[in-house]
C-alpha cells in the first residue's frame, strides 16, 4: 500500500484521499499534490505545447482548430478553457467548454494561460 503524505498544515500522519484530494481528519485541511511531486511517484508529467507543466484546475487556451468526432462544430483556436482535469491516457485533459460541451483534448494542442 502506498504511503500518503503528512498534512502540510498540522503534520498529522492520518491523511486519506477523497475525490482526488488529500484530506486531514485532524484539522480538516484538504490539498492536492503538485504535478512535480506527483510525477516523482507516477512517472507521468503532462505539459502543454510550450513545455509548461499542467495541473488540475489550470486554465488553458486552444492553439489549433480542433474537430470533434461526432460533432458538427469545431473548436476554434484561441478558445479559453477553465478548470481542466488531468486524466490518464492518450487524450490527457478532460474539460467542459462553455457553448461546446465536454471534450478530451490532447495537451499538445493547448497552452497554459
Amino acid at each position: 500500500m502506498p504511503t500518503l503524505p503528512s498534512c502540510p498544515q498540522c503534520t498529522s500522519e492520518y491523511t486519506y484521499v477523497d475525490s482526488g484530494r488529500f484530506m486531514c481528519p485532524d484539522c480538516s485541511h484538504d490539498w492536492v499534490l503538485s504535478q512535480q511531486a506527483g510525477a516523482a511517484e507516477t512517472g507521468v508529467v503532462v505539459s502543454d505545447a510550450n513545455g509548461n507543466v499542467l495541473v488540475d484546475g489550470d486554465s488553458v487556451t486552444v492553439i489549433k482548430d480542433l474537430k470533434a468526432k461526432g460533432a458538427s462544430l469545431s473548436l476554434k483556436a484561441g478558445t479559453k478553457v477553465k478548470n481542466i482535469r488531468l486524466v490518464a491516457g492518450d487524450h490527457n485533459i478532460d474539460c467542459r467548454i462553455e457553448g461546446f460541451g465536454a471534450m478530451r483534448p490532447k495537451a499538445e494542442f493547448v497552452k497554459k494561460v
